[in-house]
């Protein structure tokens, strides 16, 4: 396990399992960005597969059941795999409302990841992936909505500033066709519908995200070009 220094009691639960007898490693690394950290921790793996998991996620039973199998398939270098969110109010979404598929399980040294990726930390792999089909990761945050505002406003400065450094130019016209597209992919593509309120609210906030990632990205370049100098006023004002 890599930790940046986490101020909750993460060590301490690590420390209480490996008294237990669990095979827990835990290393502390100063924070390096999500594509930097994952992969300083992907180079202190020694097992045959790694699987990449954040710790506010879990397998499912399903997930579980199916992974000897998965790793079993010499032909596979890597699976993507599901994602099922909690949802306050509602609890963890219906198989039927899963997200997309996510690269997490591949074979060391067939695998990386980008260690320039601010956020959104993606896998290339070497070979053949396919598609797990059964179970899924339990994503588990059941934050207040203020506190998960708070980090779509976060993420969306990561984002924006991950495009400006890679020299991608501002698209004004993604403010407003990216929020709606957002919204409708995940509340009936994902099957966000069959969540009542809960999912309309999960959808919503990631309409918020793609919103402020494109106005970020636009104000970055307007600040660029034009800066924040106070103007002579006119005789007449």
């Amino acid at each position: 396990m890599v930790d940046s220094g986490s101020s909750d009691a993460t060590l301490q639960i690590v420390e209480k399992l490996q008294m237990e007898g669990f095979p827990l490693r835990f290393i502390y690394e100063p924070w390096r960005g999500y594509g930097g950290q994952k992969q300083f921790a992907l180079e202190q793996c020694s097992q045959e597969w790694c699987l990449s998991i954040d710790s506010d996620e879990r397998l499912s039973p399903n997930l579980i059941d199916a992974l000897p199998d998965l790793i079993s398939q010499h032909e596979v270098a890597g699976w993507k795999i599901t994602r099922y969110d909690y949802l306050t109010g509602f609890g963890f979404v219906p198989p039927r409302a899963h997200e997309r598929f996510h690269l997490r399980l591949f074979r060391r040294g067939l695998g990386a990841f980008n260690p320039e990726d601010r956020i959104h930390e993606g896998i290339t792999v070497k070979g053949r992936v396919e598609k797990a089909r059964q179970g899924g990761l339990m994503h588990f945050r059941p934050l207040p909505l203020a506190e998960q505002m708070l980090k779509e406003n976060n993420y969306s400065s990561l984002k924006a500033t991950m495009k400006a450094e890679r020299g991608l130019p501002a698209r004004p016209f993604k403010m407003i066709v990216s929020p709606p597209i957002f919204f409708l992919r995940w509340y009936f593509r994902y099957g966000l519908w069959r969540c009542g309120w809960s999912g309309f609210i999960r959808a919503a906030n990631g309409a918020v995200y793609s919103y402020l990632t494109e106005a970020k990205r636009y104000e970055f370049e307007a600040l660029r070009k034009v800066p924040p100098v106070e103007p002579g006023y006119p005789p007449d004002y």
